[in-house]
């Protein structure tokens, strides 16, 4: 089975370690033995200036999934959204109020599908491929989130080139290591079996630290500086 997933992850962090915004949404394709991504694309954010309602991700996730999608022509999409492994084309406003989600999720759904469902149902129409929104269960999408904090850390040593420092944190249960010419990222859940991510990256004249976040157990923060 090929599987597409998408997922969004890596913050900008405050001084008191709080996020401030989402950074990275990255599409991943992944193959047996399903331990990284075959292909990956990535989708930057401003962080700054960022809806953390969930509203922004779901949509940037679904499109940047689709636009993979269309390219590598997988078996199925994952979602990093927990509705039970419900297919996107079919999620109305009758089956959204079915969903044992809390109202707040109800009210975003809603609002989310009236673009996204007949997308998704117009996709599966042209190319036969379901839009499943079943969360972290998947591994695909969780491998999507190491590769959106991988990313995060790229675009960390961007910002750091240009305006000296950052601190963001990774997505949970994950640490990257900033080699000279690449970013490797993995995954820190030994139930998890070993999965990882690497992309090219240059990162000369760039100093960083890892450490965990004081305020989140099983996250982890990067610092990285302009040397």
């Amino acid at each position: 089975m090929r599987i597409v997933s998408a997922d969004t992850g890596g913050a900008v962090l405050d001084e008191a370690y709080e996020p401030i915004g989402l950074i990275a949404t990255a599409a991943v394709l992944i193959e047996r033995p399903y331990k990284t991504a075959t292909m990956s694309i990535v989708k930057y954010a401003d962080p700054f200036n960022y809806d953390l309602s969930g509203r922004e991700a779901i949509k940037d996730e679904v499109f940047l999934a689709i636009k993979l999608a269309k390219k590598v022509k997988p078996d199925v999409i994952h979602l990093d959204s927990s509705l039970g492994g419900i297919e996107l084309r079919k999620l109305d406003d009758p089956t959204i109020d079915a969903l044992r989600i809390s109202d707040r999720g109800k009210a975003i759904w809603h609002e989310l599908s009236r673009d996204l469902q007949p997308l998704a149902k117009r996709f599966w129409e042209d190319t036969g491929i379901e839009i499943l929104a079943i969360g972290k269960d998947s591994v695909a999408v969780r491998i999507a989130e190491i590769y959106a904090g991988i990313y995060s850390a790229k675009w960390a040593i961007e910002y750091a080139r240009e305006e000296g420092s950052i601190r963001i944190g990774l997505p949970r249960y994950m640490k990257v290591e900033i080699h000279e010419s690449r970013i490797y990222g993995e995954s820190l859940d030994p139930r998890e079996g070993g999965l990882y991510g690497e992309i090219e990256s240059n990162n000369e004249g760039i100093g960083w630290e890892l450490y965990p976040n004081p305020i989140a157990r099983t996250f982890m923060v990067l610092e990285v500086w302009r040397e």
